[in-house]
């Protein structure tokens, strides 16, 4: 024992001086510093595994007609959901509700989304979308991340100036790119200024039905809209969006087109509108309730802007608009104030197509010209009320601020930004954190895939005075826009409930049967890991047997409540194919119009026996 003692003792001595000498005692201050400024860029995208990113991106998908999701600051790709087009990575499109959702078409032209809004923030519920291939307009579950809704709007052609919101979300509203006759009528192209008409529409969305409605419509001029934007606070009861082609021109349009000097911001009243569709001020245009400004005067005026512009943007108080000069190297600030006085004193400088002209220097607060800075498009803002413009053609985002006119600071981007997205940015109180650059072309910046190169989107930190590109990803054709918001606003379902209303819907084993009315015939079966059962009482319950010609409904529900153990089911040949997700239930609606043996299986890999979760579906011949 007596041993042990000086030996424990010169170990533990050496210990303390090895501590004194080594130790970093200095740790947590470090880390503290690395947390706050020190961070290299790689460690502020860097999301360690069992962390989530602080935002959801969403990202439009353009001519894919899908919407793209993304974590921010990962920039890592989560979701792909389809909207305006069929995928079969999810059986969208070839289930029967999905089906017949997109009504035939085949792909949409998916531009601006724009999430539901309570008090002029973003609340996480719903997002919506508008298609301009084909004049529809959609909107998603974000407690689902499924399209729940998608409505064709008639008398318009293509709502590229959409979709934005009112601040409650009264309103979504579809003014369009295209101008055409009402109701799309034949009408040759030289009565173009007296047959065509850019109409607007404003629709409703009732949350309890998931329904989107027409609520009215406006008669513009014919004319371009571009993009728009709802006020805030203040101006909550207005909306503005800008236009070009106020020449009229129908053809060679790059030339014709930018012919004035000056085209138009609208300036609208969306409760002035709707008070006179209530007093019965409008007509009906093929069961639409239309109204002609020229006709019903004090809810829409004209403020001049400089040729062409693209967006037009409210700043987050609510008190001004800023328009993006696209032709002109300048963006304008204008004040909705100004605006309103000169309304209710009713300083005009004529009419336009029978629509009130404001004094242009009555309502432009300042005009806006970086040294060198050429084609801004799009504004967004951060939160402090300092705004950000992306420069289409000298592929850079600058700073500014809209109250003085300062340029703040920079940053050059790779290459061509469309439009750029900040954290929370459409909001009443953008969070002033990141921005992304929406980058049209991407050229050298990724490993060749061919002639066709990626889009591109960067990832900016705007927390500082300064800007700092922090990480480039490629993008699936096309970012036109996208909303960021706050991962904490999103509160997803990990199951879907189960349905006792749901006729289609089968929970127990003992309860799946194949019925027959006449040459119809009604498969309720389940899937569930790792097999299916579509008569429980039959000899093989994963067999279904039909006649040629027969019309097939194939109920099947995924009795599987377990977050992310998602089935496919298809059926081999028939080119049919739909995914069911956990506690849901889905249909598949058919002619058997080929006799034969077809194998069926789950198209999901769900469990180690995945490969056994099939059967057989037999189409016996015609006699």
């Amino acid at each position: 024992m007596k041993k042990w003692v000086p030996i424990a003792t010169g170990l533990l001595a050496g210990f303390v001086a090895a501590t004194i000498s080594f130790a970093d005692f200095s740790h947590s201050t470090k880390t503290a510093a690395i947390d706050s400024s020190t961070k290299s860029d790689a460690e502020k995208v860097y999301v360690p595994l069992g962390k989530k990113d602080d935002y959801y991106l969403f990202a439009s998908g353009g001519h894919s007609g899908q919407l793209f999701v993304y974590g921010v600051p990962s920039m890592r790709q989560i979701r792909t959901v389809p909207i305006f087009s069929p995928d079969s990575a999810t059986g969208y499109g070839y289930d029967k509700e999905t089906k017949k959702m997109l009504g035939g078409y085949t792909w949409g032209d998916f531009h601006h989304p724009a999430i539901s809004e309570t008090n002029g923030d973003y609340n996480g519920k719903f997002l919506f979308a508008t298609d301009v291939a084909n004049s529809r307009a959609a909107v998603m579950d974000l407690k689902t991340f499924t399209t729940k809704d998608i409505i064709k709007v008639p008398n318009t052609s293509g709502p590229h100036c959409a979709a934005f919101v009112t601040q409650n979300t009264e309103y979504l509203f579809l003014p369009t790119r295209f101008s055409v006759p009402v109701g799309q009528k034949y009408e040759p192209l030289d009565n173009y200024s007296k047959k065509y008409r850019g109409v607007m529409s404003a629709l409703t969305f009732d949350q309890k039905k998931e329904k989107l409605n027409i609520a009215y419509q406006v008669a513009l001029p014919p004319w371009s809209y571009d993009l728009s934007d709802a006020g805030k606070k203040e101006s909550g009861d207005w909306a503005v969006m800008s236009t070009y082609n106020t020449e009229e021109a129908t053809t060679t349009m790059e030339i014709n087109a930018s012919q004035a000097d000056r085209d138009y911001i609208v300036l609208f009243n969306w409760k002035e509108l709707a008070k006179m569709v209530k007093e019965g001020k409008y007509e009906d245009v093929g069961g639409q309730k239309m109204i002609y400004p020229e006709k019903q005067k004090g809810g829409i005026y004209l403020v001049p802007v400089a040729k062409s512009p693209h967006g037009v943007d409210v700043t987050p108080d609510g008190k001004q608009f800023i328009a993006s000069g696209k032709l002109a190297p300048s963006m304008t600030v204008f004040s909705f104030k100004k605006a309103f006085e000169a309304i209710k004193n009713k300083e005009f400088a004529g009419e336009r197509n029978g629509i009130p002209v404001l004094q242009y220097k009555k309502v432009m607060e300042r005009e806006v010209n970086p040294e060198n800075a050429l084609g801004p498009l799009h504004t967004q803002f951060d939160d402090k009320g300092m705004a950000y413009t992306t420069m289409f053609i000298s592929s850079e985002i600058v700073k500014w601020n809209p109250k003085t006119g300062d340029v703040l600071d920079r940053v050059p981007v790779q290459y061509s930004p469309g439009h750029s997205v900040a954290a929370e940015g459409d909001t009443a109180s953008p969070d002033g954190k990141y921005l992304i650059a929406l980058n049209k072309l991407s050229k050298d910046t990724y490993l060749s895939v061919g002639p066709s190169h990626p889009e591109s989107m960067q990832l900016i930190d705007i927390s500082g005075k300064k800007m700092r590109v922090i990480d480039t990803v490629p993008a699936n054709p096309e970012p036109h826009y996208a909303q960021m918001i706050k991962a904490d606003k999103i509160h997803t379902i990990n199951v879907y409930p189960k349905d006792p209303t749901n006729k289609d819907a089968v929970y127990k084993q003992s309860d799946t049967k194949i019925v027959r009315k006449g040459n119809e015939v009604h498969v309720y079966g389940i899937a569930m890991r790792s097999r299916f059962i579509f008569d429980s009482k039959a000899k093989r319950p994963d067999e279904i047997n039909v006649n040629q010609g027969d019309h097939v409904f194939i109920h099947l529900t995924n009795i599987d409540f377990d977050e992310d153990i998602t089935h496919g089911f298809a059926i081999n040949q028939y080119d049919l194919d739909m995914e069911v997700q956990p506690g849901q239930t889905n249909t598949l609606e058919f002619t058997a119009d080929k006799a034969g043996t077809f194998p069926l299986y789950c198209t999901n890999f769900c469990s180690a026996l995945h490969q056994e979760m099939n059967g057989y579906f037999l189409v016996k011949p015609k006699q």
